[in-house]
């Protein structure tokens, strides 16, 4: 199979995800919106998300612009087509979580008025507006990734090495708006819940998503901004980045064989198809309130198991007749098995992490027991499950890794990796409809619309908090292993050059990464270091952010006394401002880090003896991987099992609302709220901007 063929696939395949994306926004928008109330709620929501995403767009793009200019003016490997490509990442990037959240907002009150004519067309249309955000993630990074490594084939006459160094600009421009959304979004929206949360339900003792709490628009607001353009934005680019990371290192390792390194490529096609049909299975039919969970997954199994049957036909028609990489020989099937990893992983994080989430199962069923006994309790109980949930999932990541490696080589670990994000559309299908229920059961409950409609929201409420865990879990998980491609790649690509280049010091000694050497082991520490200080200062932004909020609600109920009782409206606008502000100053500084930290690293290289620079470097990138990778794990996962510990309670366990119990969860799930939201999410791009940022710097390491 030709490297062309492959990229027509890719360019083919993601135009298709576009336009069926396109058919569905067509088709929720013609769907019934509601009554009036509900329309005016809506559009309060709408007018907020897109204050916050335009402010938020500026901000980044002066530091874009700044990066872009840097870039293009640096000697090679950077250049104006790194430059170009980064420009393209970051604007598709931003594209596909603005488009996403567009519809999401306008899907949420349709969901609410589907949910009168019961559960059934509630759940299709929540997933289709869902679907819509999935589509457009691997539809126009398949494209983007395609296209232009198309052009740069065209520019460059062929040369893969310089094409594929451009991809590597591409993938960074999406990994920094991907780690300001993931930080501006989660910090917005956690502020808001928490702040909501704080003075609504534990102080004046209204419920959750009551008109008169001046935070409740905020705080659907930043569902939207943070769960749906901020996940949206972190997928993609894991997405792109994977498949560029994947095609560097087919390139590298087997850069003989024609197509291998445009086979990634084909690979997110073929997902793209199965992902389209795998979305005609959910929602068909009736529906029970205890199926909602298995119709999800049901679509995305119907994909899983469509792509592994392309995937062996494929492999076959690029592998048929084996390849021989060193000592180690390469075959269709063990191409095809690889790609079976992969799905594997996927399957079984998904699982996992529902297993530690899930109010069916006995982690969240046990810090809410330990409710029963106080606040101190289960904050204890919901940090030992949260520590525990890293366990099975770094197993199944190291046996992906070890059975992948042992077919295929480090090259079998990338085919795995590019199956598992293969499956993003329909994943991020399926987390985009946790924000599109729960807002359409906030607009339920301030519309005062009939206890039958919240009798359908709120179930899908209660998956769409579990889809999001499950969501997250996969994301992290897809990103320590693309991580770890990236890994190999920066490895790889330094011993490329040492060896191209007799001038260079490191030519008769290649570099290695022992830990008997001194530079090797600070690089671990300083790198391990990296994901606690930037979730340090994720969880401090959202506690001072939340605590304007708390100023300000507490302000309005104490200035407008008429709001509890139904004289006088909240002021929604004012709040929404302050958290607003609050969340793209603080989302500056810890976005910064995995940029500056690569920098200084070079810097320090040029003063270092025997190549200490790219020594620290690669220590710098195995210790965040490692400790970013668990950190991570532990922070989404225990703020998913605090925050359905508190819902199970509510559904009349140990008390119920009002209780106790219920106040001590409510405690667990304010805490949790930004470890899920904000910091542990933001960990996943944080860690691959290093990987990229030291990519794009390989040539200023060797001297």
């Amino acid at each position: 199979m030709s490297a062309t063929l492959g990229i027509e696939l890719g360019l083919g395949a993601g135009i298709l995800a576009i336009l069926y994306g396109l058919y569905l926004i067509s088709w929720i928008l013609r769907q019934p919106a509601g009554n009036e109330t509900m329309q005016a709620i809506a559009a309060a929501i709408q007018e907020g998300a897109m204050a916050f995403l335009n402010r938020q767009y500026r901000t980044v793009a002066m530091v874009a612009v700044v990066l872009f200019l840097v870039i293009g003016f640096a000697p090679q490997p950077l250049g104006w087509e790194a430059a170009i490509g980064f420009a393209i990442g970051a604007i598709l990037s931003g594209a596909a979580g603005f488009i996403g959240m567009l519809v999401s907002v306008r899907a949420n009150v349709r969901t609410a008025e589907a949910a009168r004519d019961g559960l059934g067309p509630a759940l299709n249309l929540a997933f289709k507006g869902g679907a819509i955000t999935g589509l457009l993630v691997v539809g126009l990074g398949l494209l983007a990734v395609s296209g232009y490594y198309a052009i740069m084939l065209n520019v460059n006459n062929g040369d893969e090495t310089k094409s594929i160094a451009a991809l590597i600009g591409l993938a960074f421009g999406c990994s920094l708006i991907s780690v300001f959304a993931r930080l501006g979004g989660g910090i917005f929206t956690k502020a808001a819940d928490v702040g909501a949360d704080l003075v609504g339900k534990v102080e004046a003792g209204i419920p959750e998503d009551d008109p008169r709490n001046p935070a409740v628009i905020a705080d659907n607001v930043g569902d939207n901004v943070g769960d749906c353009a901020g996940m949206a934005a972190d997928l993609f680019e894991t997405y792109v980045v994977t498949t560029t990371a994947a095609m560097l290192l087919g390139h590298l390792v087997l850069g003989s064989v024609p197509g291998a390194t445009s086979f990634p490529l084909i690979m997110g096609a073929v997902s793209i198809i199965t992902s389209i049909i795998g979305t005609f299975f959910v929602g068909r039919g009736t529906v029970k309130k205890e199926g909602i969970m298995n119709a999800l997954y049901g679509g995305m199994i119907i994909a899983g198991v469509l792509s592994a049957v392309g995937f062996y036909f494929i492999a076959q028609q690029e592998f048929g007749g084996g390849v021989t990489v060193g000592t180690l020989r390469i075959s269709a099937l063990d191409i095809f098995i690889c790609t079976l990893v992969g799905l594997a992983v996927t399957g079984l994080i998904t699982y996992i992490t529902e297993y530690y989430t899930g109010t069916t199962f006995p982690p969240v069923r046990a810090i809410a027991a330990a409710s029963v006994t106080g606040h101190a309790t289960n904050i204890i109980a919901g940090l030992a499950v949260s520590m525990r949930a890293t366990a099975l999932p770094g197993i199944v990541i190291v046996l992906g890794i070890l059975i992948a490696n042992n077919f295929a080589g480090i090259y079998g670990v990338a085919i795995a990796v590019m199956s598992m994000l293969s499956m993003a559309g329909i994943v991020v299908a399926i987390d985009s409809f946790g924000p599109i229920t729960d807002n359409a059961g906030g607009i339920a409950e301030m519309a005062k619309m009939p206890e039958d409609v919240r009798n359908v929201t709120d179930p899908l409420d209660a998956v769409g908090n579990t889809t999001k865990a499950v969501t997250k879990g996969y994301a992290i998980g897809s990103a320590g292993l693309a991580a770890v491609v990236l890994f190999a790649s920066f490895v790889q690509e330094l011993s490329d050059r040492c060896k191209a280049d007799a001038h260079l010091a490191c030519s008769g000694t290649p570099i290695t990464f022992g830990l008997q050497e001194p530079y090797v082991l600070c690089g671990l520490l300083v790198g391990g270091l990296l994901p606690y200080l930037f979730a340090s200062l994720s969880m401090e932004s959202v506690g001072r952010a939340a605590g304007a909020v708390v100023e300000e609600v507490r302000r309005q109920f104490r200035e407008l006394p008429g709001i509890m009782d139904g004289t006088q409206k909240p002021d929604y606008g004012t709040t929404v401002d302050i958290v607003t502000r609050a969340a793209l100053k603080e989302m500056v500084l810890p976005a910064l880090i995995p940029i500056g930290v690569p920098l200084i690293i070079v810097l320090l290289g040029f003063i270092l003896p025997g190549n200490g620079g790219a020594k620290m470097m690669g220590g710098v990138l195995l210790g965040a991987i490692v400790t970013g990778l668990f950190l991570a794990l532990s922070m989404t996962s225990g703020g998913g099992a605090w925050d359905n510990a508190k819902k199970y309670i509510e559904d009349g366990h140990y008390g119920g609302k009002g209780s106790p119990a219920h106040a001590a969860a409510v405690t667990g799930d304010t805490v949790g709220d930004p470890y899920k939201d904000t910091a542990g999410p933001a960990i996943n791009p944080m860690i691959k901007v290093l990987n990229i940022v030291a990519l794009l710097l390989v040539g200023f390491l060797v001297h």
